[in-house]
């Protein structure tokens, strides 16, 4: 085997490159470290406005499928009861049939018909037992009654299990549109700690034009309104100030639908849950003949309702961050209005 030889000391002129490259890097790493730019307010204004809508988008879808889910847990239920109760009849169906059972069996052997019932699925004894000529006049009624029963009971399980699969997939589509609600919320808090306090405040303050329409803010409404519509306007100046609050129909805080739907409930009149459905909910109305109480409705998809006010103005529920608040509905995209 051969010697190892040594490694040959480094020369002075490598070392000199090496300390001054070290050098050079220790006075480099010693300088000020370049601070990242702060963004642009106007910018992060229009991401978090943006982000906002659609969280406002998905959140009316994820109030429709809320109301579903307690629709469908309302039937489940009822149907669930109906299948027990459909389970204790057929048992008591079964006690008569097994008393009968034992009645011929003192008096000389149980009667095939019975039998076969007590021994079969009865959803099928009945075809059955009239192709054997099995069915005696005395137990037709008792074992017509329970196929018949029967039957119902089959059913009302297979309706049941339907919509109890139907109540697992619109669950999951909640869990879902909940995610993408909190996505874009949690997106735009993100983009919003990159400010100053200052800045996050001048983001998330009350719009421009509903400052200016402050001050004439009235604590109650006295407009030409009357009834039911006055009412729900009162109601909903009595919310000013209130935050909006996602998925929330009140009392302490609203989203735009919420908000809406509960100003006319305080009129005695129910509106659908979501804004998509709030449009169907009365007698389109032009523009120029709006009235104080109509639900006005923006975007294309109408993700936002707020309630008319007059003077070309509405009460609405904004977006998260914000609170209730009187706007020029030319303040958004303007799509028509409805009278509940």
């Amino acid at each position: 085997m051969g010697k190892r030889r040594k490694p040959s000391p480094p020369s002075r002129a490598r070392m000199a490159v090496v300390t001054t490259a070290v050098a050079g890097g220790a006075v480099f790493s010693a300088g000020p470290a370049l601070a990242e730019p702060a963004p642009a307010l106007n910018s992060v204004k229009e991401q978090v406005d943006q982000l906002n809508e659609e969280a406002e988008q998905s959140i009316e879808r994820y109030n429709g499928f809320q109301e579903k889910q307690r629709r469908l847990q309302g039937e489940a239920g009822r149907i669930q009861e109906k299948v027990a109760r459909g389970q204790e009849e057929m048992n008591q169906l079964r006690t008569q049939l097994g008393a009968i059972a034992a009645e011929q069996y003192r008096t000389g052997g149980i009667d095939p018909s019975v039998q076969l019932m007590l021994s079969s699925d009865p959803g099928s004894y009945l075809d059955r037992a009239a192709a054997q000529n099995q069915v005696v006049d005395s137990q037709t009624a008792l074992l017509k009654q329970a196929r018949n029963d029967q039957r119902r009971l089959d059913q009302d399980r297979t309706e049941a299990t339907a919509m109890l699969a139907q109540l697992d997939s619109v669950g999951t589509a909640l869990a879902e549109e909940k995610k993408k609600v909190q996505d874009r919320l949690a997106q735009a808090q993100a983009l919003l700690n990159k400010l100053s306090a200052g800045d996050r405040a001048r983001v998330n303050a009350q719009d421009a034009a509903a400052r200016a329409s402050r001050a004439a803010e009235r604590p109650a409404f006295t407009g030409p309104a009357t009834g039911r519509a006055a009412a729900a306007v009162q109601f909903a100046y009595a919310q000013l100030g209130k935050p909006y609050v996602w998925s929330a129909t009140g009392p302490n805080g609203f989203d735009c639908s919420g908000l809406t739907g509960a100003a006319w409930r305080a009129a005695d009149v129910r509106l659908p849950r979501i804004s998509q459905d709030q449009w169907n909910a009365g007698q389109r109305i032009s523009r120029a003949d709006l009235q104080p109480g109509d639900l006005v409705f923006f975007y294309p998809d109408l993700h936002h309702v707020g309630l008319y006010i007059g003077d070309g103005k509405m009460i609405h529920a904004p977006r998260t961050g914000k609170n209730v608040e009187v706007l020029p509905i030319s303040a958004m995209p303007y799509v028509g209005g409805v009278r509940p």
